[in-house]
């Protein structure tokens, strides 16, 4: 016979006693805890410097070189000049210049020139490490070079290139009214000395050999318009978009081989200026007699 434990505390009631209820069973434990916890995964070093707002440290200097030797003389700490001159067709006095909208140009006051600079940007940031310059002088095709071994050379540099320069020089160039003068020009700003590029006459080729190449070929490049017109096929030429790295290495201390590759590079950019204005002054004069 069974009882529920309703009926006895009732009984028990009744008689004048009270059964003490029923203790409920304990829970069962929790499991134990870990001992250690999951290590969070690791943060890589870039994401560190981003979160402290770090700056990545700067590539290792390139290994010192040996071959650091460039090609002329050294006229001021930093600064050196190569000077050499080619042998060139006879000069006559003056140019046609209708190619350019002019009458004449006269050969006397011509300076061809261009710049190699850290960058195709422009603005303050860009400087010119390089200025290549040609004219004719004794019968030849003079060119001249100045390189910035060091930062520190460029106000050296700035001063040599004005001595070039005189108030009737004509500038000849290859897209340099948007690029190159306005560039030293900035460079000139910034040293606190007077310009002596402005108020030049400048007569850049890059318009009239668009106005008679443009459709022709490709593009309107220098490289192109050597090799299609000219006939000039360069050896071993130094890309002037490679230039920048090239006298970066070598500030750093690396070797000079590239750095005078720029320098052919720009020897030739100013041998190929004259041999342009040569072409496009002697089309439009075989042009006018053909007219005639």
């Amino acid at each position: 016979m069974s009882i529920t434990l309703e009926k006895l505390q009732r009984l028990k009631r009744q008689a004048g006693g009270e059964i003490a209820p029923r203790e409920p069973a304990p829970l069962p434990a929790p499991p134990a805890r870990p001992t250690f916890a999951p290590r969070p995964a690791q943060a890589s070093i870039e994401q560190l410097r981003q979160l402290l707002r770090i700056r990545a440290p700067s590539p290792p200097l390139c290994p010192p070189s040996t071959d650091r030797a460039l090609p002329g003389i050294e006229i001021a700490p930093g600064l050196h000049l190569r000077e050499v001159q080619v042998a060139d067709d006879a000069v006559p006095a003056t140019f046609c210049g209708v190619f350019d909208r002019k009458d004449a140009l006269d050969a006397s006051r011509m300076l061809f020139f261009d710049t190699e600079t850290t960058g195709l940007a422009g603005g303050t940031g860009t400087r010119a490490f390089m200025i290549g310059a040609a004219d004719w002088h004794g019968g030849a095709l003079r060119i001249r070079q100045l390189t910035m071994r060091t930062m520190a050379a460029e106000q050296a540099m700035l001063d040599a290139f004005r001595t070039w320069v005189a108030p009737d020089t004509l500038l000849v160039s290859y897209n340099g009214k948007c690029y190159d003068a306005p560039l030293l020009a900035t460079r000139y700003r910034l040293a606190r000395q007077t310009n002596p590029l402005a108020g030049l006459a400048h007569v850049d080729l890059l318009y009239p050999t668009r106005r008679a190449y443009r459709g022709v070929y490709e593009n309107c490049r220098l490289a192109t318009i050597e090799r299609q017109v000219l006939r000039i096929v360069r050896e071993d030429d130094l890309p002037g978009s490679e230039a920048p790295a090239a006298w970066l290495a070598f500030l750093r201390g690396g070797s000079a081989q590239n750095l005078r590759r720029v320098l052919a590079h720009n020897h030739q950019d100013v041998v190929s200026l004259s041999r342009l204005l040569r072409h496009l002054s002697a089309m439009h004069v075989r042009t006018a007699e053909l007219a005639g």
